[in-house]
């Protein structure tokens, strides 16, 4: 029991870091070109549902939150609200790319084709009221704008707590990264490993992403204090490391108990139309963290792709939650499409025995 404890602290701790290496950097990215980036995106005068799909593949909840707030000032149409959040893995898109980083790019681009076609087929069949009006609010557009300060390692000098925080927390990262201190161990028995998740198992990889948080590192070091604290500390650290940590924990927990006190994987294999169904109807749920039990299961081995993209499909993060608060005939109207389109593609692959 405490090998399986240490065993998913430790997949927890690594998994969550990464996440958070890969939100602070796209955070930077915003901030360094003043938000213009998601402007461009906008601008372009491209098909509105490739637009929504694009927005949606972004990893995060960025994407999702500019295709709501288009959709709400009438810009979009309710098929690219569609493929947004076909497309949307929402914060759980960052632990796929850490987990299983070769999957998730497949993935990603099945999401994305998958959420054209959906949205495309929508918009020819479904026209809404044009007069529709909305409670357009401000808090549901992307970031503000911030203007970018250089950033100098003077700032250090008079670095806050959550700076000191932030650079020994990513140095200490980096150690554990390099050193293999997050490597599987294999010494308890083959039978016990057999369906273990082996994040990361390849070397490059790890010294990939200790590279990025080393370029995360010398970011946060010259950074202004407003950067710190109110983007990188108050958008990604206070808002998603808790909740990342505490549902991998748990989902690793769960699932590692499984495999060692009951017939986990003849239980899934037995079960998956069973499984499948639920990770459609969890999606329902505008929420990041629930996903995380099924991207877990894959990884583990006990359940087939299929149940992976079927939850992918109906689930999109937080992307949704303020279209629940703008129009709820709206969401309701999305998330039946979602999770009509994931039981189609689901079942379809898991006949197809994939």
């Amino acid at each position: 029991m405490l090998h399986i404890l240490i065993d998913a602290l430790r997949n927890s701790i690594l998994i969550t870091g990464l996440v958070i290496i890969m939100m602070l950097a796209i955070e930077y990215i915003n901030i360094a070109t003043s938000g213009k980036w998601f402007k461009k995106i906008q601008n372009k005068s491209i098909n509105q549902v490739t637009l929504g799909a694009f927005l949606g593949i972004i990893p995060g909840c960025m994407g999702g939150f500019a295709t709501v707030s288009l959709y709400t000032h009438k810009m979009i149409s309710f098929g690219a609200l569609i493929a947004m959040m076909i497309a949307s893995s929402g914060d759980e898109a960052f632990v796929m790319l850490a987990a299983i980083p070769d999957k998730a790019l497949l993935l990603f681009a099945i999401l994305f084709g998958i959420a054209i076609v959906t949205g495309l087929i929508v918009d020819k069949f479904y026209k809404p009221n044009k007069d529709k009006k909305f409670n357009c609010k401000d808090e549901f557009a992307i970031h503000d704008e911030v203007k970018y300060e250089k950033g100098s390692l003077k700032n250090l000098k008079s670095a806050s707590l959550q700076r000191i925080i932030l650079l020994i927390a990513i140095a200490l990262f980096i150690v554990g990264l390099v050193s293999g201190l997050f490597e599987h161990s294999h010494s308890h028995g083959e039978h016990h490993h057999h369906h273990s998740i082996n994040i990361l198992s390849e070397y490059w990889l790890n010294l990939l992403f200790a590279g990025l948080s080393l370029l995360i590192l010398y970011f946060i070091a010259t950074a202004s204090e407003h950067i710190v604290k109110e983007h990188l500390w108050d958008h990604v650290i206070k808002k998603h490391i808790l909740t990342i940590f505490l549902w991998t924990f748990g989902a690793l927990l769960v699932i590692g108990i499984g495999l060692n006190y009951l017939d986990l994987g003849d239980w899934a294999k037995y079960h998956t139309p069973l499984l499948m169904l639920m990770a459609i109807l969890i999606g329902l749920i505008p929420e990041s963290g629930p996903h995380l039990i099924f991207i877990t299961l894959y990884a583990s081995g006990l359940v087939p792709f299929s149940v992976l993209l079927a939850s992918s499909i109906s689930q999109d993060g937080h992307a949704s939650l303020p279209l629940l608060a703008e129009s709820k005939k709206s969401f309701l109207y999305a998330k039946i499409v979602n999770c009509a389109v994931a039981a189609i593609v689901g079942y379809t692959l898991l006949i197809l025995g994939l």
